[in-house]
């Protein structure tokens, strides 16, 4: 057996002196190098094998071994230093004038959201968790559901018939995953489909450990005499009335561990004079978020929820903001932009995390340097 050129490359890079090692230690190394190369380049038969010469060798190797990871570890460490500059990571105003009728598709806005459909990498984190989501089909119901999935979670999206087009990507994303993706499409200001959504979601899943209460209506309106009865109470029913039902079907299937997780809003701390049932809603949300959280803390349920500021999701363009302001949108944050989807997903995954054990009743914003969370 022959050491190849790398090899013995290595072992004399690693007889250099180094700062604050001994002489006499590495004059024994030297030696016993030496020997254990002179070892591998020669024919194992003619070389007498003695207890000394063979933990020589062995050091050798292991200690070749080692230097090449740490010099491919060191290489790989530079490769990732690369920093991304938040400010321009993504498109800034001025955005081009764009409406949808509502619920609006992601796959028709311009620019495209990004839900790290490309860009998320996981660990492992939810491996073998079972997750609900609604409003799975976009905005931060998407990019949690691709998280989670690419995070080792099998995952069920909840999502209006006429966003179909957007949750089939979804779903095929989780797949890709090799996880199960379900598709429950249905309107949640409906009760009894809120307690059928919860139960289809366990069997498909066969539990349930993570709930995400995300879907949300929102449209804005200059004035509250503008707001009809019947939009306040489609605004009440899918942000409100949705939370509590699924929450409380969800809980019969919930064991110490699970997490359920409120998509609230900048809104309910600096609420928008346009946006009042809407920003009366997510209060709510983030109230009922602390609320379940000491009501759950002793049965090891966790509850938390998650404020964004500024995203550029479907809400935007379908009625949510007026033009001018859609133009303009996330300019007037400390990063003069809109965040991402994708630039969530990981609070999302942490707020799901079994290792965030402790974190209870919390709420995490994300608001580009606004917002009050």
């Amino acid at each position: 057996m022959v050491l190849p050129v790398q090899g013995r490359n290595t072992i004399r890079a690693l007889l250099v002196p180094t700062q604050g090692t001994s002489q006499r230690y590495l004059s024994w190394w030297a030696t016993e190098a030496a020997n254990a190369e002179r070892a591998v380049m020669t024919p194992i038969h003619s070389v007498p094998m003695t207890r000394r010469s063979v933990i020589a060798a062995a050091s050798v190797t292991l200690a070749a071994s080692a230097f090449q990871g740490f010099a491919w570890s060191a290489s790989n460490t530079q490769e990732n230093a690369q920093m991304d500059d938040p400010t321009t990571k993504y498109p800034k105003p001025p955005f081009q004038k764009q409406s949808q009728p509502f619920p609006g598709l992601a796959g028709r806005m311009v620019p495209k959201p990004d839900h790290g459909e490309a860009s998320y990498k996981g660990s492992g984190r939810l491996a073998g968790r079972r997750a609900l989501i609604t409003g799975g089909d976009s905005g931060m119901g998407r990019a949690a559901a691709i998280a989670y999935a690419r995070e080792g979670a099998d995952v069920a999206i909840n999502y209006l018939p006429d966003e179909e087009p957007d949750a089939r990507e979804v779903i095929a994303l989780i797949q890709k995953e090799g996880r199960r993706g379900i598709s429950l499409p249905g309107d949640l200001r409906d009760a009894a489909f809120c307690e059928k959504l919860v139960e289809d979601a366990v069997a498909a899943l066969g539990g349930l450990d993570i709930l995400v209460n995300n879907a949300g209506r929102q449209q804005q309106a200059k004035s509250i005499e503008e707001i009809t009865y019947e939009a306040f109470d489609a605004t009440m029913k899918t942000n409100i009335y949705a939370t509590f039902l699924l929450t409380r079907a969800a809980l019969k299937h919930m064991q110490p561990g699970s997490v359920i997780i409120q998509t609230t809003s900048e809104q309910a701390y600096d609420p928008s004079e346009n946006l009042v049932d809407y920003a009366m809603t997510k209060a709510a949300m983030m109230n009922f978020t602390k609320s379940m959280a000491k009501q759950l803390g002793p049965k090891g349920i966790r509850v938390n929820g998650v404020a964004p500021g500024p995203i550029w999701t479907p809400l935007q363009v379908s009625g949510g903001a007026t033009m001018e302001k859609l133009e303009k949108f996330g300019g007037d944050t400390p990063m003069g932009r809109p965040g991402q989807p994708a630039e969530l997903a990981s609070i999302y995954v942490q707020l799901a995390d079994p290792e965030a054990s402790y974190a209870t009743g919390q709420i995490y914003g994300a608001a580009g340097g606004g917002g009050q969370p």
